[in-house]
């Protein structure tokens, strides 16, 4: 009834609307029949299809519900639920559901009728829904759509007992979408039964007052659709992936397979997740929480048992925590775990209440637990699914044309949506607890998960949290906190933290993990990646070189193109790389030349389009030939050379001094290498498989020598001698031609690259080639191939060279000088160009020629001091050889220009008369080139002494009077005592090639008798500038910087005379004692380059083994850098001797200690000797060991059975010396923990320093006798305890295991020092400056007590040439074995014992050493360059 209006208000007047009537269904016909009276099929599909389309066309609200009562009992009758025809319970489908719609809310059924309607839905028409080819299909869509609009599946909530209905209903609907069933056509099926299944999936999970829980089950499944891995559902022990919707996953080879979009049954459970947030939220929190709660169950069950079977069996994982869950527990939490992964990728909110659980078990006592929190909470926030993580970035160090910042993209090749990492929502703004409980498992105890941890951070850093972003502040705790895992205590850490770091991306490497600094920045990220190639586990060493070479490969192309950003942060890469070479391991060797040849210069770099090569001799030429020209394949292979020389050129150019001399080193043992593999592949040959018709025994023996030396070079040697002989018994003759290709000076680039390849393949694929056989041929194919001085670079080298312009240009000539040195035969090929390029540059009067052409001068000495007759003998390039001696510029490139004439040239003797007249006609100080003839006249003195005879007198008075002898310029005000070379000027330069001209004059003398007649004098003024400082003038006016240059070239020259034992006889102990003392100068660059000048000569064996002790009086080097350096060389030289079983370093501490007897700073005092210590220890640390200690300390004991042989009134010294070493030797032994038995064997002393006691009366007096102060006795615990202060490495602070506890070392603070300030380090405050061009300590500080230059020279003792050898001999002088020693190779068929290859040296004591024989050699005058570079150690 209308309401009353209120009386104020107008009227309204309502109309009443007539009343619809109820329209009722027409319908009449009967649905159901009585027994054996059967409507027939066509008649049914008839009547039920009339009344379907009856009932469809109805509306809800007009139909007289009362009309629909028959046909609703007939329906649901057994009759029609149950009939065998499809058609007929499709339609009745059809009918029903129009019925459910019609009489909404109230459906016309009871319970029972509903149930059996709901179980022919469910389990007949709507899994039929998965074949679209189905005649009703209509008919079952239809009533798909019917459920899903009206919602009357909720009626399926009311049924008793129907979780079995619902469970079926999941499970079909799942399946059906997965296209598990699919029709004989293989049609899909449409997108709105998807949708429509996926509405009446949400209703029911919205509307059901709860879900059984095999449901949940079945939803949760559907997240497994996108892992890989999945072969099973979580929580179905049982195994029962089919029932649930999952098939197993795919191969994980079948990449094509997989998966490139979201599968719809994943899509379908991410929708109800996503549409029922809070109920699904409530129902996967149980589902965890009963998974979790199972394995704990479990554990618990397990620990009981555990703990009463046995209490003292320890825990699992570092012993920490109960010992967990069972092995199947693990794997259903595992799962689990991956699903908690995607579910946060689909459905964040659903997590709700399980992701405090995951928080829960980040503390939890086992360490699987925490590992699978941890993992899980990292993925979660980087955006990573089941699927894992995306596979990294391409970083290719070979590709061509190289990595460039502004096109390089990290994208890389995806396997669709599922590996892209994707984040909904920032994990740690939503959940700021859990990720900050999740940040402080970096300081777990387990290195398991602070390994997984590791891992984690890195994923975050990569895919920028799932591709949500981080804050600045996030990304660098993240950042800070990877660096510090780079340094972590345990080395499982430490391999994830570089794995870590390596995945990135190249965009990702600089301006993500660069935004903390490059590899020079301390603490930075890539600062603690380049140390870790320096770790003391290998296994760290191999990931860290790898990494950091393929950075560097990758980043080429941005540092060649001048990027700054890149050379800051990587540039030094290469240098930190080859600066590992002065470690002396075996193990990072092999690493350096992998990481060289495989990412510094890849093999295959670069990587053109072409793949062809060149084909080798004796493979098939049809191989090699396709569809290019020749023409084509020539400049491809011209334009690949090019390009990779580029590459060689970029790496050495920013090596720092060490590196490049570690570099050059490495290159250069190639010809050494190449050499003893060429005997090798002889005996081989001989040894042909093992069967021999004669002399068996003596091939087998020199086989057996020379695969023992490439053996020791490598880490495992017992597994490499086992390879190389396998190697030699395969007898396989390709191989050594191979072999033979890698290592020839004739072959390219290509052919050696080629040869590598396919011997490789061969050793792979022959039978019975052992396991890993590779590991030890490739590092052995490395060292013997041509692939940095490969005669394919030389052009380009030579090209660069001459572009001045070009920032490589120093770099090619450095290369080409180096070549020059080690590997001339390469030039053969081009030693025409390059004389071509000599005589466009050749000088005159009035034109200079370019600086930059020394370099090419000196590479062709060296190449025709080895193959004069292949030089060019043209007139033209003769002239112009003369042109560069008489005007060259800078002077050496005269000199060079004379060796190559001396050698090419046919009339030699014409062309150095006519050279020596013209140099010496009208010479004045400062015109004409004076320099240039002064180099060309010290050279001829070398090469052509008997032209040089002639005019002698003149040539050594322009020497002497007219340049050593006169002082031109003036002392100025200026405090500096040196300049650098390129500042050094002209009359001081002239100096030093007058001094050179003295001595070459020497050398090239063949009359030992004459020899010694022309020496002195030269010797005695080599002397006197060592003992004046460098001053010649009575007048005492030589300026500052000429004297520290003159004192350092005097003192060089020494070096290089003693070379030859005549003039090392005529260098009298005191006189040698005076030359030790520059290593001690105050000026840093004269100690720097007489100590490096000292170190290769010594390496080389040139010199004799006294020359040893110079370098223990570096004790009190200032430069913590250039001492730490020389310690190394020690210790590398120590470890050869003993390889080769030789005494020299052990014998030489007898000379050490008369050395410090006559030192200038020696005094008795308790002060002065605690000083003294300092240099016995800086001998010992290097040399002793528990084997040798006893003979150093038999060796100390020695020399107090003796007296002074230099000074007799010194003797006392030695005693004091004596005692002292005695004394720390003890106590060295003490703290070292060693044992130290007497020597059994006898050494003799040096007769040159000491001679016999007169009586043994006093003899016995002075060994009873103690020289020591009795205060020093005290003091020397701590001395010898103190550790001396060196860099330590980074590597070092994290020990993996526990030192033995030690007491504190008692420091002892000694003296201000009396003199030479290079004693002692503390008291020289030297200035931090990037330059030390002019490091000198002040005089005040220094002291020459006992110094006198005016007294008579004392010389050798008298002894026969018998004595003498045998005091050589027992001495232990044999020559220390070569840099890199050579095996013998007895080629005459084994009739003479074949020489050891630690013995082919052979001392100076008695017999010529490796160095100047007299007369010299053509190439020995190249190592008096100051930038001469020594092999480093590792090569010994």
């Amino acid at each position: 009834m209308p309401r009353r209006a209120p009386a104020h208000a107008e009227t309204i007047v309502i109309e009443k609307q007539p009343e619809v009537p109820f329209s009722r269904l027409s319908f009449n016909k009967p649905l159901t029949w009585r027994a054996g009276k059967a409507i027939n099929v066509a008649e049914l599909l008839k009547r039920l299809t009339e009344l379907s389309k009856e009932l469809r066309e109805m509306d809800q609200e007009e139909i007289d519900r009362d009309s629909l009562t028959r046909v609703s009992k007939e329906l649901a009758g057994h009759h029609l639920l149950a009939h065998k025809d499809k058609g007929v319970r499709a339609w009745t489908a059809c009918c029903l559901v129009d019925i459910l719609r019609l009489c909404a809310p109230d459906a016309p059924f009871t319970a029972a009728q509903l149930k059996d309607i709901f179980t022919l839905f469910i389990t007949t028409i709507l899994p039929s829904l998965s074949d679209p080819s189905n005649a009703y299909n209509t008919q079952h869509i239809l009533v798909l759509q019917s459920l899903a609009q009206v919602k009357s599946i909720i009626l399926l909530t009311d049924i008793p007992s129907s979780e079995a209905l619902i469970l079926h209903l999941f499970r079909s609907f799942f399946d059906i979408s997965s296209g598990s069933s699919k029709s004989a056509t293989g049609e899909q099926i449409a997108k709105n039964v998807e949708f429509n299944m996926s509405t009446i999936l949400v209703t029911m999970v919205d509307e059901a007052a709860s879900l059984p829980a095999e449901v949940v089950d079945v939803i949760v499944a559907q997240f497994f659709r996108v892992d890989p891995g999945a072969l099973g559902v979580v929580g179905s022990k049982e195994g029962k992936s089919k029932k649930n919707g999952i098939t197993p996953a795919i191969d994980e080879k079948q990449s094509t397979l997989r998966l490139k979009e979201l599968p719809p049954a994943y899509n379908m459970a991410k929708t109800i997740c996503n549409s029922c947030p809070e109920k699904m939220a409530r129902y996967i929190g149980q589902y965890f929480n009963d998974v979790i709660l199972d394995a704990s169950s479990s554990a618990t069950e397990k620990n009981h048992h555990h703990r009463r079977a046995s209490n003292d069996r320890e825990d699992s994982d570092d012993g920490e925590g109960p010992s967990g869950p069972t092995e199947e527990d693990l794997r259903e939490l595992r799962k689990a775990h991956r699903l908690l992964r995607e579910l946060w990728r689909a459905c964040p909110a659903v997590l709700q209440n399980v992701i405090p659980q995951l928080e829960a078990e980040l503390p939890a006592e086992n360490v699987q637990l925490r590992l699978l929190a941890t993992e899980t909470l990292g993925d979660m926030v980087s955006g990573i699914g089941a699927a894992g993580p995306p596979p990294p970035p391409t970083m290719d160090p070979s590709a061509y044309p190289p990595t460039e910042l502004s096109s390089y993209s990290d994208a890389v090749p995806s396997y669709g949506v599922l590996s892209i990492p994707s984040s909904p929502q920032s994990f740690p703004q939503t959940h700021p607890a859990v990720y900050a409980s999740f940040l402080s498992r970096q300081n777990d105890k387990s290195a398991l998960i602070r390994s997984a941890w590791t891992t984690s951070i890195g994923r975050i850093l990569m895919t920028s949290a799932g591709g949500v972003g981080l804050s600045q502040s996030e990304e660098q705790t993240l950042i800070k906190g990877l660096a510090v895992k780079l340094l972590d205590s345990d080395e499982r850490v430490r391999i994830a933290a570089v794995k870590v770091v390596s995945s990135f991306g190249f965009r990702d490497i600089i301006f993500e993990l660069g935004s903390n600094g490059g590899v020079t920045e301390p603490g930075s990220i890539l600062t603690n990646l380049v140390e870790r190639i320096r770790d003391r586990k290998h296994g760290v060493r191999v990931e860290a070189m790898k990494a950091v070479g393929k950075i560097w490969g990758v980043a080429a192309g941005e540092i060649a193109a001048g990027n700054e950003t890149v050379i800051s942060l990587l540039g030094a890469i290469p240098s930190r790389i080859f600066d590992t070479v002065y470690v002396n391991d075996l193990e990072l060797n092999v690493l350096i030349e992998h990481v060289l040849f495989e990412s510094l210069l890849p093999l295959g770099y670069p990587s053109l389009k072409s793949k062809g090569l060149k084909t080798l001799p004796g493979e098939s030429q049809s191989k090699g030939k396709g569809k290019e020209s020749a023409g084509d394949k020539e400049r491809e292979n011209a334009d690949a050379d090019k390009i990779r020389t580029e590459r060689l050129l970029l790496l050495i150019k920013d090596l720092d001094p060490k590196a490049k001399k570690a570099f050059f080193s490495l290159s250069g043992r190639q010809a050494a290498c190449s050499q003893v593999a060429e005997s090798f592949l002889k005996k081989c040959e001989e040894f042909n498989g093992g069967v021999m018709d004669e002399n068996e025994t003596t091939i087998k023996k020199q086989l057996h020598n020379l695969i023992d030396w490439f053996a020791k070079q490598l880490p495992d040697s017992a597994r490499a001698t086992a390879d190389l002989l396998k190697f030699a018994k395969m007898n396989d003759r390709r191989n050594y031609q191979l072999v033979r290709f890698c290592m020839a000076p004739e072959s390219d680039y290509k052919t050696v690259h080629k040869a590598i390849k396919e011997l490789t393949k061969r050793i792979e694929a022959a039978p019975g080639s052992p396991a890993g056989m590779l590991e030890t041929i490739t590092p052995f194919l490395y060292r013997i191939s041509l692939l940095i001085y490969n005669k394919s670079h030389v052009p380009a080298i030579v090209e660069y060279s001459r572009r001045s312009e070009s920032p490589l240009e120093s770099t090619a000539h450095e290369v080409l000088k180096e070549i020059s040195s080690v590997k001339p035969q390469i030039f053969k090929a081009h030693v025409k160009e390059l004389c071509g390029l000599l005589e466009e540059q050749a000088p005159t009067a009035t034109k200079a020629n370019d600086p930059g052409t020394v370099d090419t001068l000196k590479a062709c000495a060296g190449f025709a001091a080895k193959f004069p007759k292949d030089m060019p003998t043209e007139r033209k390039f003769l002239q112009a050889l003369v042109s560069f001696a008489l005007y060259g510029s800078p002077p050496e490139a005269a000199k060079h220009a004379v060796t190559i004439l001396m050698a090419a040239a046919e009339r030699k003797e014409m062309y150095a008369t006519d050279l020596i007249k013209k140099c010496i006609t009208g010479f004045k100080f400062g015109t004409g080139n004076f320099l240039a003839r002064l180099a060309t006249l010290g050279q001829l003195m070398f090469l052509a002494p008997k032209e040089a005879d002639e005019e002698n007198d003149q040539i050594i008075d322009i020497a002497t009077k007219e340049i050593l002898l006169k002082v031109r310029t003036t002392k100025t005000a200026s405090q500096k005592q040196w300049l650098d070379d390129d500042e050094v000027d002209d009359e001081c330069k002239a100096k030093v090639w007058a001094l050179k001209i003295l001595v070459n004059r020497l050398r090239s003398s063949q009359d030992v008798k004459e020899s010694r007649e022309l020496a002195e004098p030269v010797i005695k003024l080599l002397n006197t500038l060592i003992t004046k400082e460098g001053e010649l003038s009575k007048k005492q006016d030589t300026p500052p910087t000429h004297k520290s240059r003159l004192r350092l070239v005097a003192a060089q020259l020494l070096l290089k005379l003693c070379k030859t034992k005549v003039y090392d006889e005529l260098l009298a102990p005191d006189a040698f004692n005076r030359l030790a003392c520059v290593a001690q100068d105050s000026i840093y660059q004269v100690r720097l380059k007489f100590v490096t000048k000292l170190k290769k000569y010594l390496g080389h064996t040139w010199l004799p083994v006294r020359f040893y002790t110079i370098v223990f009086l570096m004790a009190y080097e200032p430069q913590e850098e250039f001492r730490d350096e020389t310690v190394t060389w020690i210790k590398a030289r120590a470890k050869s001797f003993t390889q080769q079983k030789g005494t020299v370093m052990e014998s030489v501490f007898s000379r050490l200690l008369n050395l410090l007897a006559h030192h200038p700073d020696f005094s008795p005092s308790a002060d002065d000797l605690a000083d003294f210590s300092k240099y016995i220890l800086f001998y010992l640390r290097p040399v002793a060991t528990e084997e040798n200690l006893s003979l150093i300390f038999y060796v100390a004991q020695r020399v107090k059975q003796a007296k002074d042989a230099i000074s007799p009134d010194k003797s006392d010294n030695l005693y004091c010396l004596s005692d002292l070493a005695q004394a720390i030797i003890q106590r060295y032994e003490d703290i070292n923990g060693w044992s130290m038995q007497a020597w059994p064997g006898k050494l003799k002393l040096p007769v040159q320093l000491f001679s016999p006691l007169a009586s043994h009366a006093i003899s016995q007096e002075i060994a009873n006798k103690s020289y020591l102060p009795t205060e020093l006795e005290e003091r020397l615990d701590g001395l010898v305890k103190a550790k001396p202060k060196t860099k330590k490495r980074k590597s070092d602070l994290h020990p993996e295991t526990p030192a033995p506890p030690r007491k504190k070392a008692k420091h002892y603070t000694a003296a201000k020092p009396k003199s030479l300030p290079v004693r002692k380090a503390s008291a020289t405050k030297t200035p931090k400056k990037p330059k030390r061009s002019d490091t000198v300590i002040p005089s005040s500080e220094r002291r020459r007590s006992g110094r006198s230059t005016t007294g008579k020279v004392k010389t050798y003792a008298e002894l026969d040439d018998e004595d003498d050898m045998d005091m050589w001999d027992e001495d232990g002088d044999e020559a220390p074995g070569r840099e890199i020693d050579e095996p013998e190779d007895d080629d005459d068929g084994g009739e003479e014992e074949e020489v050891d290859a630690t013995k082919k040296g052979v001392g100076s004591g008695g017999k010529q050493t490796n160095g100047d024989s007299l007369g010299g050699s053509m190439e020995d005058d190249d190592d008096d360059d100051d930038d001469d570079i020594s092999d480093p150690p590792d090569s010994d």
